[in-house]
């Protein structure tokens, strides 16, 4: 089932930073643009939310898996995936989910698995649908961690005009009392914790998919949690993102000794090597194909359509994700020249 709406977050975000005078930029114009050439409909995959269910992977460690969709009401934007870490010490959320009412799920699902009182959430990055759910988590008195270059863009307009646009197409879940959370702790290098015995090291690895994004790997169970380095049987959203430092963070995760990757999006992966390469396969075949378009001064409709897509096109939200994914890289491509 689709649902459709007037306009999709981030275009009415630009078009409201645009008319304020906030926002003036060529790219920002240009990419506003883009949303009505490419035919973006507004259309959003609106699968209803099913139970938060956890799923373990080890002794001690669970993970809920988000829908292969964009977010809605329907599904309260339960899009990402989470995890939780239970030790002799308190237990170490990864990721608060896309709202308020998935966190709070989120914490019922842990306290049928353990008692210890939730003492940490370490935050990937702050895109919308893995931080909503944080001021769930600071109100039982967990720790927030994060890299500091989150800052710039959680006091952003972007950050707001976001969250307002999130208020009026996500209601009832995000609606005037959901708020954007601050870390308790801003990371600006490598953090290790050890909890009860477990031992977890947090690693930066932007600005890649964003400036902030952040890696737990567990080297005793040899599993890591990529966040949206690692985007698992769909296509990654690429966004703003700078594909070609997310290409160099993807290579220093396959030099990892990893057994099992949690994903930020998509099902647990046991096979590291071939998912990591898929991610990063796309974001090389995107930049080689619009890269050479962009030196040829191309127009962006005719080498789309002329790139041979099929390697991907069977991939979850190819249709809505890659015209824009392409033209994205187009664009970075002839700021890069």
């Amino acid at each position: 089932m689709f649902i459709a709406y007037p306009l999709p977050i981030w275009y009415r975000i630009v078009a409201v930073r645009l008319a304020s005078g906030r926002c003036c930029s060529v790219l920002a114009m240009r990419w506003l643009g883009s949303l009505l050439m490419l035919g973006w409909a507004g259309a959003s995959l609106a699968q209803t939310a099913s139970p938060l269910t956890p799923v373990q992977l080890t002794p001690s460690v669970w993970y809920v898996q988000g829908l292969t969709a964009l977010g809605s009401p329907a599904n309260q934007n339960f899009i990402s995936n989470a995890a939780f870490i239970v030790t002799a010490q308190g237990v170490v959320v990864i990721d608060a989910l896309g709202s308020p009412a998935l966190a709070q799920q989120l914490v019922e699902a842990i306290r049928k698995v353990t008692p210890q009182p939730i003492t940490h959430v370490i935050v990937t990055h702050y895109h919308a649908d893995h931080v909503y759910g944080l001021q769930v988590f600071r109100a039982l008195g967990a720790r927030i961690l994060a890299h500091r270059a989150a800052r710039s863009y959680l006091n952003s307009d972007t950050a707001r005009l976001r969250l307002h646009a999130s208020r009026q197409e996500l209601a009832p879940w995000i609606n005037a009392n959901t708020e954007l959370v601050d870390a308790d702790e801003w990371l600006d290098t490598e953090r290790e914790l050890d909890l009860g015995g477990v031992r977890l090291q947090i690693k930066h690895v932007g600005p890649s998919h964003t400036p902030e994004d952040l890696v737990v790997y567990l080297p005793q169970q040899r599993l890591l949690f990529a966040g949206d380095l690692v985007f698992r049987a769909r296509i990654p959203f690429v966004g703003q993102a700078d594909s070609r430092r997310w290409i160099a963070a993807l290579d220093s995760l396959l030099a990892m000794d990893t057994a099992l990757i949690v994903p930020g999006h998509g099902p647990v992966s046991a096979s590291a090597r071939e998912d990591l390469q898929l991610t990063r396969d796309y974001l090389s075949y995107l930049r080689n194909a619009m890269g050479r378009a962009a030196t040829n001064m191309d127009p962006f409709e005719e080498a789309y359509a002329a790139t041979d897509w099929s390697r991907f096109e069977a991939l979850p939200l190819f249709r809505l994700a890659n015209r824009m994914n392409a033209y994205n890289t187009y664009l970075l491509l002839e700021q890069e020249k």
